[in-house]
C-alpha cells in the first residue's frame, strides 16, 4: 500500500520465500567449494577463486530463503565478509578465546589477506552479474 511517498512495510512472512533456482545455484557452488577445499592445494583456486565463490554461494543461499533485492543482498554479503576479514585482522578468534576451537578457526578465520577485499568484491559482482544474466534469459530467479 502506498501512502503519500511512504510505503506500508512488507509483512515478514511475504518475505520468506523457496527460490528453487536460487536454492540450485547454492548447492552447486557449495559442492564447487568442497571439491577446491578437499582436493586443491594451490596458490590461487584455494584461496582466492574459493573467497570469490564462497561470496556467490551466500548470495544464493540468502536470495534461495529471502525476498531481498539482489543488490542489497550482494552489498550484505560484501560488507559481511569484509567485518570477518577485519575480524581476521583484529584477530578475533584469539579475542575470544576460540583458538582451540576448529570450528571457529574454519568460520572466523585466522589468516588475514588485504586480497580478500578484491576477492570479495569481486564475488558480489560476480553474483550481481549472474541475477542479470539469468533474468534477461527469461529465468524467474525473484526480485
Amino acid at each position: 500500500m502506498h501512502h503519500g511517498g511512504i510505503r506500508a512495510a512488507t509483512p515478514k512472512s511475504r518475505r520468506l520465500r523457496l527460490s528453487v533456482p536460487h536454492l540450485a545455484a547454492a548447492l552447486g557452488i557449495f559442492a564447487i567449494e568442497v571439491l577446491i577445499a578437499r582436493f586443491v592445494h594451490d596458490t590461487l583456486v584455494r584461496p582466492f577463486i574459493g573467497d570469490v565463490l564462497v561470496i556467490v554461494l551466500l548470495h544464493c543461499a540468502l536470495r534461495s530463503l529471502l525476498a531481498l533485492p539482489a543488490g542489497w543482498t550482494a552489498l550484505g554479503v560484501l560488507l559481511f565478509a569484509c567485518a570477518i576479514e577485519l575480524g581476521q585482522a583484529a584477530n578475533l578468534v584469539g579475542l575470544l578465546g576460540l583458538e582451540h576451537s576448529q570450528l571457529a578457526r574454519i568460520v572466523i578465520g585466522t589468516a588475514y589477506d588485504p586480497r580478500d577485499f578484491v576477492a570479495y568484491a569481486l564475488g558480489s559482482l560476480l553474483a550481481l552479474l549472474g541475477e542479470r544474466v539469468a533474468r534477461r534469459s527469461g529465468a524467474q530467479l525473484g526480485s
